[in-house]
């Protein structure tokens, strides 16, 4: 068979009972990081455009909407909530290729698995394989969809979705293959926002969340797609990555034994995750030695050369963010926080925060050096050079954060429209709950429409 069919049948067969018992304990905490981060960023302007949008175009109220209780298409409801998830990019990520999966399959999943009265048990099944097949598409292409100017979780993002569909609404595996080939032709996603912080990148999200389950929907009907998409004539990587090596027994290698999807890491700061060590440095030497930034004359940072581009040029916006986009994706200005402020979180990301003389005086002291032996997983060095000639170090990896660790995330993340006792609620219901329930999450967390006023 090929990669596609082989990830369909597989997808189409996965059951929640011989599924190792570490992927499913994953589940209900990856549900909880990305609801809380669809409440954090329900107001942002992007979100409430594309629930607007959703309203506007109607259709079956199939789906609920968590932010306002209203009902739409699952297709629609996805693609807000996937929007909502990714506009503070503060979901999790593969390290090996850069892509951040839980906005889009936990969004395709509870909107598919709601719409086709899915079991939980299915819904968590669902999670499981689009996580699976997005590490898996991910990790053929490593980084090098960016480095094509190609937002990579805009490439994997639809077909990752479509497994993630597919699942929920217990499609046969020929089925499966058809929506996951129909979505290889929904995979795009151009780097452009990076020039001016606008938000193509979170309609990335949305979009290929749209995208796999249209893709699943007309797979229900029978609708064909190609066999061939990730590994034969004219398949996605030929396409987008021409003339480079890629190792396309990936996508199928070890299938039931090494979980890949498991590898996604949860973020603690609402910034580009590469950053997130970092940070976690600059907060270590700041708790050991009592930081002040005027005795500061330099933060050193030695980074991977791929991330460079992503988060340390061009360096004024970088130094001066002028959007949120701006601030998220730099390392001068986060760093700084962390010193200043003693901890980042979506504070930071606020115009009167990035407007502060202090940060910006910090942030053009915090330079950054080339160093090809860092970036293979998300891991950092920061020296901090002082006034009196004396320099500290510290290191860091991204590490996988306790389940109180992520309760309290979504608290502050979901605080501000569930209130702070019904977000502590909320966070202990659903990481008690071991497969989710739509119906259930919707009593959990849905605000009434009077909330949005």
């Amino acid at each position: 068979m090929t990669a596609v069919e082989t990830l369909g049948h597989w997808c189409a067969a996965l059951s929640w009972s011989a599924t190792p018992p570490a992927q499913r304990a994953l589940v209900p905490l990856r549900v909880l990081d990305t609801l809380g981060l669809v409440l954090a960023g329900a107001d942002i302007e992007a979100s409430r455009a594309a629930a607007d949008h959703a309203r506007s175009q109607g259709g079956i109220a199939a789906a609920t909407l968590f932010t306002d209780r209203g009902r739409f298409p699952a297709a629609s409801v996805a693609l807000v909530h996937g929007v909502a998830a990714h506009c503070r990019d503060f979901d999790d990520t593969f390290p090996d290729s850069v892509v951040h999966p839980g906005s889009v399959v936990v969004a395709a999943a509870l909107a598919m698995g709601e719409a086709a009265r899915a079991a939980p048990e299915d819904i968590g099944c669902a999670i499981l394989a689009g996580y699976e097949v997005a590490a898996r598409l991910g990790a053929v292409a490593g980084r090098r969809f960016h480095a094509r100017g190609l937002h990579a979780t805009g490439v994997v993002g639809p077909i990752a979705a479509a497994a993630a569909a597919t699942r929920a609404a217990r499609l046969t595996g020929t089925q499966t293959a058809w929506a996951l080939g129909l979505a290889a032709s929904m995979s795009g996603g151009l780097m452009a926002f990076q020039a001016d912080g606008t938000w193509s990148k979170w309609l990335h999200v949305g979009w290929a969340a749209h995208g796999g389950i249209t893709a699943a929907e007309l797979a229900t009907r029978n609708f064909r797609g190609p066999r061939t998409a990730l590994d034969g004539a004219g398949n996605l990587y030929a396409a987008l990555l021409a003339g480079e090596e890629c190792d396309l027994s990936l996508l199928t290698r070890d299938l039931n034994t090494a979980w890949l999807g498991g590898g996604a890491r949860f973020k603690i700061y609402p910034c580009a995750h590469v950053i997130q060590p970092y940070i976690d440095a600059a907060l270590s030497l700041r708790r050991d030695h009592g930081l002040r930034p005027d005795d500061i004359t330099e933060v050193r940072c030695p980074i991977a050369p791929w991330a460079v581009p992503i988060v340390c040029t061009p360096r004024a916006p970088k130094i001066a963010p002028d959007t949120e986009l701006d601030a998220i994706a730099s390392l001068p200005y986060m760093i700084a926080a962390a010193i200043a402020d003693g901890d980042v979180t979506l504070a930071a990301l606020a115009e009167s925060c990035r407007q502060r003389s202090d940060l910006r005086a910090l942030a053009s002291r915090v330079t950054h050096v080339e160093d090809a032996s860092l970036g293979q997983g998300f891991d950092a060095r920061l020296e901090i050079h002082f006034t009196n000639g004396d320099m500290k170090v510290a290191t860091a990896v991204a590490a996988v954060p306790e389940t109180g660790r992520l309760m309290a995330k979504f608290v502050a993340n979901a605080e501000a429209r569930l209130g702070a006792v019904r977000a502590r609620e909320a966070a202990q219901r659903l990481a008690a709950m071991p497969a989710p329930d739509p119906s259930a999450i919707a009593e959990i967390i849905a605000t009434e429409p009077a909330a949005l006023a």
